[in-house]
């Protein structure tokens, strides 16, 4: 008799969001790197954009839906095109780019989100002499950043060091050797495993390793024999790495390797002929694997298990509008009541537009939080500081539950930037009486957003105090956080953007009255000028 293999996970399928719900007008770049040029947290989306004369992104807060103005503020402060973006997975806030200018910039975003044209970062990585291309966050330590570029290196940062531009990386993963470059060093593809111990890679030879990234050397190599990768990832739970590449007929193809074994795969699938590099996705939590194909509207859904078959179709969302890249939302920015189990921002070029799909586990009852969809999952918190990492240690990620008012303790200590004054917004979407507003809240919302001011000026108008000759006192000089509006991270007195069509016309008139005023004086003076002469 046959055997019938039954999942929860069976009726799984997508569902796009509307025009409404989308975001419509983002001139998406035209770079034809194979990178996701999108990265989302809750709070915000990045989306690398298209422009002339260097490079930007655009962040735009999560419910900023619609159309996008096209005079919409970006960060701008590379001099080439920008290659790829990452938030910081413990910083919603915090957020990496790489670019052709060969630079690494840190990002602090204002928690009201990018009010005017951003062109000053944080911190600046320049250890590179080519083109970056590939960063990666490491998965525990926070601080640690991992960039790769062409010029055959692969450097490790710790961006809590001070300076403004750092030039020197904590460890070099790998670099050119006696004027030799490597194939194996120039990357493709980086994935860490679940506690950042082991390195994933794929590099331009086709072949896909795995390295200890504290000490760069190598662990295994595959053989491109039968396949040429192209993209990793580590499954984690199961102890498996997926590669996705082409197979000696040039077809796409999924492979299953053993993480302590390349030798030979565990199991191979060949797809379609089509010409797209293909996007894996793994849901750790679920065992779902996603596999999205750049220039195509298809993404399909397995179940994955640690025998085998090892790998079983679900299901499989078609579109006719193809995507040029993906961005994935973190678990802990699901709607848990309409069961979501996965979220997609698809990057759709010919279009300017980027559109969120929610994989959805359909129920009887929803608006109830259901234990067997959304175990505990991995948080926001590191596990453990870069120093620690860096002699030695390892740890397993600090899991959270995404049950609505449920909290689980940290059983890691403290790390220094948890001690420290969290961020306004964070607190609030996370305060247990968030609807109680009492005098100390009131008190600690002033100084989280006044600690928000004075960081976001500082690191705009960078000042050296040890130089104050001449230096008089100035009682007429307001403070730093007063402002004639609503208090948000722009310039002080600058007024907000209209809101309606009204205020916008209003602000119009305003404008014509003074350059008509100013054209007047000017005029005036022009001629008592040529009445002297």
């Amino acid at each position: 008799m046959p055997s019938f293999r039954c999942s929860k996970f069976r009726h799984v399928y997508g569902k796009s969001a509307t025009r409404e719900h989308s975001y419509d007008g983002v001139p998406i770049t035209h770079s034809v790197h194979d990178n996701h040029y999108c990265s989302v947290n809750p709070c915000f989306i990045a989306v690398v954009t298209e422009c002339a004369g260097g490079g930007s992104f655009v962040v735009l807060p999560i419910r900023h839906t619609g159309r996008m103005d096209p005079q919409y503020p970006r960060v701008c402060g590379h001099k080439g095109r920008v290659l790829d973006v990452k938030w910081n997975p413990f910083d919603d806030h915090c957020i990496a780019s790489c670019s052709e200018d060969f630079t690494v910039k840190i990002w602090d975003i204002p928690v009201c989100g990018v009010q005017q044209n951003l062109t000053q970062a944080r911190k600046t990585l320049t250890g590179h002499s080519r083109r970056v291309g590939l960063i990666e966050w490491h998965p525990t330590a926070e601080n640690l950043l991992l960039s790769a570029a062409y010029d055959y290196k692969v450097l490790l940062w710790d961006v809590s060091q001070e300076g403004l531009v750092l030039r020197h990386p904590v460890l070099v993963v790998m670099k050119p050797l006696l004027y030799r470059y490597p194939s194996e060093a120039l990357l493709l593809s980086i994935s860490f495993n679940e506690d950042g111990s082991r390195m994933a890679v794929t590099s331009r030879d086709r072949r896909v390793r795995v390295l200890d990234p504290r000490t760069g050397r190598i662990l295994q190599v595959s053989s491109n024999r039968t396949h040429r990768a192209l993209k990793v990832i580590y499954i984690g739970g199961l102890k498996l790495l997926l590669s996705t590449g082409r197979s000696s007929w040039n077809q796409r193809q999924i492979v299953l390797w053993d993480p302590d074994d390349l030798s030979e795969p565990l199991f191979e699938e060949d797809l379609e002929g089509s010409g797209g590099v293909l996007f894996p996705f793994f849901d750790q939590d679920t065992n779902l694997l996603y596999l999205a194909g750049k220039g195509d509207g298809t993404i399909r859904c397995y179940e994955l298990g640690a025998e085998k078959p090892y790998m079983n179709f679900l299901t499989e969302y078609q579109s006719l509008l193809p995507q040029k890249a993906l961005g994935v939302m973190p678990k802990r920015g699901l709607d848990v009541n309409a069961c979501e189990v996965f979220r997609f921002y698809r990057l759709i070029a010919i279009k300017d537009t980027v559109q969120p799909l929610s994989m959805i586990v359909p129920r009887k009852k929803t608006g109830t939080f259901h234990e067997d969809l959304y175990p505990m999952t991995t948080g926001n918190k590191a596990a453990l500081t870069a120093q620690d990492w860096l002699s030695g240690i390892n740890r397993s990620p600090v899991l959270m539950s995404l049950q609505p008012g449920t909290q689980v303790a940290n059983p890691y200590p403290e790390t220094p930037a948890e001690k420290g004054l969290t961020r306004l917004q964070s607190w609030y979407h996370t305060s247990p009486t968030r609807g109680v507003v009492t005098q100390s809240t009131l008190v600690y919302l002033e100084e989280a957003f006044h600690a928000e001011q004075l960081a976001y000026q500082h690191a705009k108008y960078p000042r050296v105090v040890s130089d104050l000759s001449g230096w008089q006192p100035d009682e007429t000089e307001l403070q730093l956080w007063t402002y004639c509006c609503t208090p948000h991270c722009r310039e002080p007195f600058e007024r907000p953007p209209p809101s309606t069509e009204h205020e916008l016309l209003q602000a119009y008139y305003r404008q014509q009255d003074e350059i008509k005023s100013l054209t007047e004086q000017l005029n005036k003076k022009d001629v008592s000028e040529n009445r002297m002469a």
